[in-house]
């Protein structure tokens, strides 16, 4: 699970931490949670495995269109909800919870603050991959893992140094 890329703006391509980590994980699937900037940034994941995304605020209105600004993906047999988490009012965590009240939702996965986060909400997994190549305030650059396996979630945090 990826968010905040900021590409080109921070690197012509993948972090080769966040490249071979993904491969090392085995990744079924990415997710990506907005903010990719560049309209062929999408295509560096897909050339890692399948991707599903959603736009952030950063994103182009044709990134937009493509994929849509939240959804719910099943993902072996978990509902994963999909998010940004930019807007007005509250957090970035209680605007991206807020997203999926409607929805039952096993996971919600946000990005837009660069702040990595992976801790339960009133039965709920809450991630935020933090950032590949945008650290900001962070110490490290991140991304997660969200394992699932029998319906069991084990999402985990992942960090590195050299956003090359």
């Amino acid at each position: 699970m990826v968010a905040d890329t900021h590409l080109p703006r921070f690197g012509r391509g993948l972090p080769v931490a966040l490249s071979t980590g993904l491969r090392d994980a085995g990744v079924e699937l990415i997710l990506h949670l907005g903010d990719f900037t560049g309209p062929q940034i999408p295509d560096l994941f897909e050339a890692l495995a399948p991707l599903e995304a959603v736009a952030g605020n950063n994103d182009s209105p044709a990134l937009r269109r493509r994929f849509g600004q939240r959804k719910v993906v099943r993902v072996a047999g978990v509902r994963v909800g999909l998010v940004h988490g930019d807007g007005r009012g509250g957090t970035t965590q209680s605007r991206s919870v807020a997203a999926f009240t409607a929805d039952e939702v096993d996971v919600v996965c946000f990005g837009h603050s660069h702040r990595p986060l992976c801790e339960r909400h009133g039965g709920i997994w809450l991630v935020n991959p933090g950032s590949p190549t945008d650290k900001r305030t962070q110490p490290r650059y991140s991304f997660a893992i969200l394992e699932i396996d029998r319906g069991r979630i084990r999402p985990r945090l992942v960090f590195f140094d050299d956003r090359r």
